[in-house]
C-alpha cells in the first residue's frame, strides 16, 4: 500500500462489496477487492507528488474457475489498466487481488515480490489488443510461441518443436507457418499466434485485452469461437476486456460495467443484457446496433464529456452526465447494492424503492 498516495486523497470511494473474501462455497480463481491504481501526474519543485490520476479507483469482483467475466465501458474508463494491474505489470497502489491455482494454493498478488511472481507468470497470461505490434517482427512463429516454453521448461528441449506444432494446431495455425514471420500473416492469423503464445505455457487465467477490436467482423467471430473452444478443452478462465457489448454478451458468463475507474453495475450476462439498471449501462446498450431493418435503434445521448480521472467529480462520478441526477448524487458516492440475486448496482436510484420504480418505468 502506498501511504503517500492514500494520504493525499481527500475523498475515498466506499468499499463496493460485502466483507472481503466471504466464503459462499464457489470455486474462485480470482477475487479482487477495492483494487486501486493511481499514477502521479504532477510534482512540486521538490519532487513531491501533488496530483494523481485515479485510473482504477476501488474495483471489486470475483471470477469463478472455468468462467469468463466481461469488463466493458468507454475508452479511458480503466479497463486495460485493471487487467495489467491484476497481472502486476503495474505495482498495486492499494487493495487486494487473490489468485488461486488449480491445486488450491492462494496467492495475494499485491504482496508478492518479483521473484515470487516469476513462477506464476505461466499461469497468468495476457492477450494484447494489437496483434500487429505485440509480435516481434524478427522472430519466426515457432520461435515466438516456443520462447516462453523453453524459458519456463514447459516440456523437455527435445520436445519443444513438436509441442509448439501441437499448440499451433489447436489454435488453427498450419504447420508450415512455423518458419514464417509475423508480417506474412493477416490480422486474424496474427491474433491466433498471440493466443497460441499465451496458451503454450498452459495458463489457468488469461486476460484478453480487446483481442478482436482490430479485426473484421467475420474474423472476430472466428477468434471468439476459438477462445470458447479452448476454454472447453482446457478449462481456462478469461477476463475479457472490450467495449463491444455484442462480443462480450456472446463470450461472457458475467459482466462488470466500468465508469471512470469504478464498477457501476455487475451481474450475470443474462441479467445485465435483459435488465440493465444503471443509467450508464442503459446508455451503452442503447448504442448497440439492432440487426433488424424494421426496427430503428434509439441511442441515448450522454450529456457532456467523460470527466478526467485526474480530477473526478465528487459524489457519484457519473452524475455530471446522468439524466436522473439528484442532489445527493453530487455529494455522496453510491454504494454497491444487490438489487436481485447476483445483480449489483452502484446508483442512488436504488437507495429509495420509489425512485427505482420511477426509473424502471
Amino acid at each position: 500500500m502506498n501511504e503517500e498516495i492514500l494520504n493525499s486523497q481527500t475523498e475515498q470511494t466506499p468499499e463496493q462489496t460485502a466483507p472481503i473474501y466471504e466464503d459462499d462455497g464457489k470455486d474462485y480463481i480470482l477475487r479482487v477487492r477495492n483494487l486501486k491504481q493511481y499514477f502521479p501526474v504532477s510534482k512540486s519543485m521538490f519532487g513531491k507528488v501533488q496530483a494523481y490520476l485515479r485510473a482504477v479507483d476501488g474495483v471489486s469482483f470475483d471470477l469463478e474457475r472455468g468462467k469468463t467475466i466481461g469488463i466493458v465501458g468507454e475508452s479511458g474508463c480503466g479497463k486495460t489498466t485493471l487487467g495489467r494491474t491484476i497481472l502486476r505489470l503495474y505495482d498495486i497502489t492499494e487493495g487486494s487481488a487473490r489468485y488461486t491455482d488449480n491445486n488450491g494454493n492462494s496467492y495475494e498478488l499485491a504482496e508478492l515480490k518479483r521473484k515470487q511472481l516469476q513462477p506464476l507468470r505461466t499461469q497468468l497470461q495476457l492477450v494484447f489488443q494489437d496483434p500487429y505490434s505485440s509480435l516481434p517482427p524478427r522472430m519466426t512463429v515457432g520461435a515466438i510461441i516456443g520462447e516462453a516454453v523453453k524459458v519456463h521448461h514447459i516440456v523437455p528441449k527435445t520436445e519443444v518443436h513438436d509441442y509448439v506444432l501441437e499448440v499451433m494446431r489447436r489454435c488453427g495455425l498450419q504447420p508450415h507457418y512455423y518458419d514464417r514471420y509475423p508480417h506474412e500473416f493477416s490480422g486474424g492469423q496474427r491474433q491466433r499466434i498471440c493466443i497460441a503464445r499465451a496458451l503454450a505455457v498452459k495458463p489457468s487465467l488469461v486476460i484478453c485485452d480487446e483481442p478482436v477490436s482490430a479485426l473484421d467482423v467475420s474474423i472476430q467471430a472466428q477468434v471468439i469461437n476459438l477462445l470458447k473452444k479452448l476454454q472447453r478443452e482446457m478449462g481456462i478462465s478469461y477476463m475479457f476486456i472490450s467495449h463491444d457489448l455484442s462480443v462480450v454478451k456472446y463470450i461472457s458468463d458475467s459482466i462488470a460495467v466500468m465508469y471512470l475507474g469504478n464498477i457501476v453495475e455487475m451481474g450475470s450476462t443474462a441479467d445485465i443484457c435483459t435488465n440493465a439498471s444503471h443509467p450508464y449501462t442503459q446508455a451503452l446498450f442503447s448504442a448497440v446496433p439492432v440487426p433488424n431493418p424494421h426496427r430503428k435503434a434509439k441511442p441515448e445521448e450522454l450529456e457532456g464529456e467523460l470527466p478526467s480521472p485526474a480530477n473526478p467529480p465528487q459524489g457519484c462520478k457519473f452524475h455530471t452526465r446522468c439524466k436522473h441526477c439528484m442532489e445527493c448524487c453530487s455529494q455522496t458516492a453510491p454504494e454497491m447494492r444487490e438489487i436481485s440475486p447476483g445483480h449489483f448496482v452502484a446508483c442512488h436510484l436504488f437507495d429509495d424503492p420509489s425512485r427505482q420504480n420511477e426509473q424502471e418505468s
